[in-house]
């Protein structure tokens, strides 16, 4: 296998990897009731331990939970929030299928997704305060960015590789003679 070849395995392997992230965080967005519903009975459950040692955990998705119920019973439209979130990650991911077919020229979307990964640290840190969010919660969100950005570095190191790899040769122009 060439190095080119190869360098374009790791970019589609990395890239796919980031996209089922991507999807499974989306995904995740839309059943938000009922996983708060099994998140609690999982705490107050078998996973009872989990709660005796992080009580602030079971309290915050008590908490949540309750916010859910009463929005999914009250006022739905709020939920609706929630789905537009879930097809944004959607959507995102598309995006990278653009980079996965031709990396070369679609880097500008590995750049866009560290943009993104980085906004998410600011978005927590300034957001969750003024929504009622508990610090630790926001350092989970912000992991996501964290976490998120290294195979998309990685990716981008391997495209500029293989940019360096495939670009044609130079020549030194040609002159007329008169």
């Amino acid at each position: 296998m060439t190095e080119p070849s190869a360098l374009l395995r790791r970019i589609r392997v990395w890239l796919a990897f980031f996209v089922v992230c991507l999807v499974l965080s989306g995904v995740t967005a839309f059943p938000l009731v009922t996983e708060m519903r099994l998140a609690h009975e999982a705490l107050t459950g078998w996973a009872s331990p989990v709660a005796d040692a992080l009580p602030g955990l079971l309290e915050w998705i008590e908490r949540v939970r309750a916010g859910l119920d009463t929005a999914d019973s009250r006022y739905p439209f709020l939920l609706y929030g929630t789905d537009w979130l879930a097809f944004a990650h959607l959507v995102i991911a598309v995006a990278f299928l653009g980079p996965y077919r031709d990396p070369v020229r679609n880097v500008w979307v590995v750049d866009f997704g560290v943009i993104a990964c980085a906004g998410i640290v600011p978005l927590a840190l300034i957001c969750g305060p003024i929504r009622g969010i508990p610090f630790w919660w926001s350092l989970i969100d912000m992991s996501f960015g964290l976490f998120g950005v290294i195979p998309l570095l990685v990716v981008r190191r391997h495209i500029k590789r293989l940019e360096a790899l495939t670009a044609p040769v130079a020549t030194a122009p040609r002159t007329l003679l008169v």
